[in-house]
Parts: structure tokens; sequence; C-alpha cells
């Protein structure tokens, strides 16, 4: 049985993309689900949040460092920031929050 890993912090990426890219956005988010949760140090959970005005990737840490070193990984700026730079209508805003409690 595998031991669940509690969530101390997330990252929280903003982005705004256009109605008629999302699509093709959630797909990049779809690809790199997985190797995310299974390659990268501390990463417990990720979520695809969807609204009117925006998108959300919501992604679950053991740690703050954790999430600091996901933006600094090769996996984040040479392949998911790639893919998805195109369909990026403004610089995403990136927050990084601890979990208390």
């Amino acid at each position: 049985m595998t031991a669940t890993k509690a969530t101390g912090a997330f990252l929280e990426i903003t982005m705004k993309i256009n109605e008629s890219d999302r699509n093709a956005a959630a797909a990049v988010y779809s690809k790199y689900r997985q190797p995310f949760l299974e390659t990268i140090s501390g990463a417990t959970s990720k979520q695809l949040l969807l609204r009117g005005d925006d998108v959300q990737v919501l992604h679950g840490f053991e740690s703050v460092a954790e999430a600091e070193n996901y933006l600094q990984s090769d996996l984040f700026n040479q392949d998911v920031v790639v893919e998805l730079r195109p369909f990026f209508q403004e610089t995403p805003e990136i927050k990084i929050y601890s979990v208390v409690g």
C-alpha cells in the first residue's frame, strides 16, 4: 500500500488563454500531468481549473521549497511553458501558498 503524501504547499499558475485555445491548452495539461506527478519531487496533486476569464493550474506539493524547485525544473521550463506559450494572452501569474493546519 502506497502512503498518501501530505500537501503542505500549493503552486497556482493563472493564465489568460482565449476560449478558442483552451482545448489545446488542456491537452498540454493532460500530457504533462502524469509525468509531473511521477517525476517531480514532492508533487502531490495537479488540477486544471477553468473560469470565464482565465485558466488556472493548481499544483500540490509537500513543501514550499519543492514548489519553488519545480519552477526551475526542465519539465516546467523546457516542456510545459514552451508548449503553452503560444496560447498566453499575457504573462501568467504565479503564486505559491503554504498550507496551514
